[in-house]
């Protein structure tokens, strides 16, 4: 691959400048960050690859390297506050679950060995039904029977052991697994992020504003509750809260941040996004969700659903911020002929 400089790359950018806006055309950078961007980006152009986001974040670290101490210190101070540790996270979450399943192992193999000293027993049993037939003398049958009794004593000595042991491996694979969901970002129920998740982006978006000074917005969403009460069916219900999850997927973008907030609540983190372009998003959701009828039966229900929607601020806190978009969405709940409500703090 070519280096910087190499006078053949101006040719590539040349070629092609017809599929990819010229980084010339941008305007001027006013930070160390913003102007080693400029230089990934044109990087990429003239080694005439599409900009996207693999092949920038590659070229990013690439060029990063060749860069002075002080500079890769300064743009890494800045990264940090985008810095989620994902990967450490899913090594400790790996270690984890490998604990787990070595405790589960475990129980599979104390349970086998419970079930083998039963059927001992039940050997024991029908060998001792046998022999006492043959007995021919009431002494004998009592030496018998105490050979029994010494038999099932010393085998439920062993297997008091064994459950005590196995009450400890369960008692540990709990709490495994409690840490397990503790450490869990998805909501399987509906296919979205779940609530620890949603909160600690909008914390780190919070941030993110403070520092860069753009515009990012949240808005909460539920069915309405005069949908929910039209149908009796606890299932029924769950299955037009799933129809409204995957609508706020289907309309949502790449950047978008989709979570289950809780009880059938779903928040959605618009990045880079002011409040009028939110309320755009907003009415467009709302249409979606009113357009995509759902069928129970032979009963039709057009769904409808409220919607808060509110602008991250950096003077308000995350939880500030969820309950007045909250709020917004219940107010927007009460009033039929509104397809939002904007938080009012």
């Amino acid at each position: 691959m070519a280096t910087l400089g190499d006078p053949k790359r101006s040719q590539r950018s040349k070629s092609s400048e017809e599929g990819f806006i010229s980084a010339s055309s941008l305007g001027d950078p006013t930070s160390d960050l913003e102007i080693f961007a400029k230089e990934v980006l044109t990087a990429l152009i003239s080694d005439n690859l599409p900009p996207t986001p693999n092949n920038f974040a590659l070229y990013f670290d690439r060029i990063l390297e060749e860069k002075s101490e002080s500079l890769r210190r300064q743009i890494g101070s800045i990264l940090e506050l985008e810095e989620d540790n994902e990967d450490e996270k899913s090594i400790e979450l790996e270690k984890t679950l490998k604990r787990g399943f070595s405790s589960v192992k475990s129980i599979l193999q104390l349970s086998a060995t419970l079930y083998k000293n039963i059927s001992l027993m039940e050997k024991i049993l029908d060998k001792r039904k046998e022999e006492i037939k043959s007995v021919p003398s009431l002494s004998g049958a009592s030496d018998l029977l105490a050979s029994l009794g010494n038999d099932v004593g010393k085998l439920s000595g062993i297997l008091k052991k064994q459950v005590t042991h196995m009450k400890t491996i369960y008692e540990e694979t709990a709490t495994i697994v409690k840490q397990v969901e503790n450490e869990t970002i998805f909501d399987n129920q509906y296919g979205v992020y779940n609530k620890r998740y949603l909160l600690t982006r909008l914390e780190q978006e919070r941030h993110l504003i403070d520092e860069f000074k753009h515009k990012s917005s949240l808005i909460t969403v539920r069915l309405s509750k005069d949908t929910g009460s039209a149908i009796q069916s606890e299932k029924a219900q769950q299955l037009m809260v799933r129809t409204v999850a995957r609508l706020l997927l289907k309309t949502s973008r790449r950047s978008d941040i989709v979570a289950h907030y809780g009880e059938g609540i779903f928040a959605m983190v618009l990045k880079h996004t002011d409040i009028d372009s939110a309320k755009r998003a907003s009415e467009r959701l709302f249409d979606l969700v009113a357009s995509s009828n759902f069928f129970l039966a032979e009963q039709e229900i057009q769904l409808r659903i409220a919607i808060g929607v509110a602008e991250l601020n950096v003077s308000a806190g995350v939880e500030q911020t969820l309950v007045c978009t909250l709020n917004a969405m219940e107010a927007a709940d009460k009033e039929p002929t509104l397809r939002y409500m904007v938080c009012n703090p």
